[in-house]
């Protein structure tokens, strides 16, 4: 029969199983990156820059945490979070880490420094100007991941397509872009095309995760 001792010896063994996973900052990104929306093993090596080998080895790791589970299309193993409350996590993990690292304050701040100009706008305006149509708002992430989630509202033009879409935009209002939440580019690039084309273009930090947070 178990006492507290061995039960707390126990649970804790299966906390640090899951600790463990998050250890590597690769299986973080490619949970972040799961965090949009499934992906092949393809698609994760193609993002993170890392082999399909490695990037193998890592989903390996996850799925025997039970952090991420599969399913097979077609030739293609595709892969995605095995919960949403792992986002949750993911989330809390980003505040956590910028609230007590200073390393991560001043590598977002060098980040906001390379970017001067790009002035930003908050969840809370974004939708009372959406409400009064005052703003277009643009989901840049690949069409894949506006499929499996956006914000309502949103058009999406993948940055890629941008530059031979932007003849598209409306010239009446201002234009809002987001990807992937705070440590994402595409939507920094984004306004800097859109501002090139001479439309009054700003970036939101936040992504689809942290806008369904605060709709909650």
């Amino acid at each position: 029969m178990l006492n507290e001792r061995n039960l707390k010896d126990l649970l804790y063994q299966e906390f640090g199983r899951i600790g463990k996973s998050f250890s590597s900052p690769k299986r973080l990104e490619i949970l972040d990156l799961l965090s949009q929306g499934p992906k092949s093993v393809d698609a994760i090596a193609k993002n993170t820059e890392m082999s399909v080998a490695n990037v193998s080895q890592h989903l390996k790791t996850l799925f025997n945490s039970r952090l991420v589970k599969y399913k097979k299309e077609g030739n293609y193993v595709i892969y995605e979070l095995a919960d949403e409350v792992i986002s949750d996590f993911l989330i809390a993990l980003h505040a956590l880490s910028e609230k007590q690292l200073i390393q991560v304050q001043q590598i977002k701040e060098e980040f906001l420094n390379d970017h001067l100009g790009l002035e930003g706008i908050a969840l809370s305006d974004l939708l009372s100007r959406m409400e009064k149509g005052e703003v277009l708002l643009l989901d840049v992430r690949p069409k894949e991941e506006y499929e499996e989630a956006h914000i309502p509202g949103a058009v999406s033009i993948p940055i890629e397509e941008l530059g031979e879409r932007i003849s598209s935009l409306p010239t009446n209002c201002d234009v809002v872009a987001y990807c992937r939440g705070p440590y994402c580019l595409m939507s920094a690039e984004a306004v800097k095309i859109l501002k090139s084309k001479g439309i009054n273009a700003f970036r939101m930090e936040q992504g689809v995760k942290e806008w369904l947070q605060f709709v909650k």
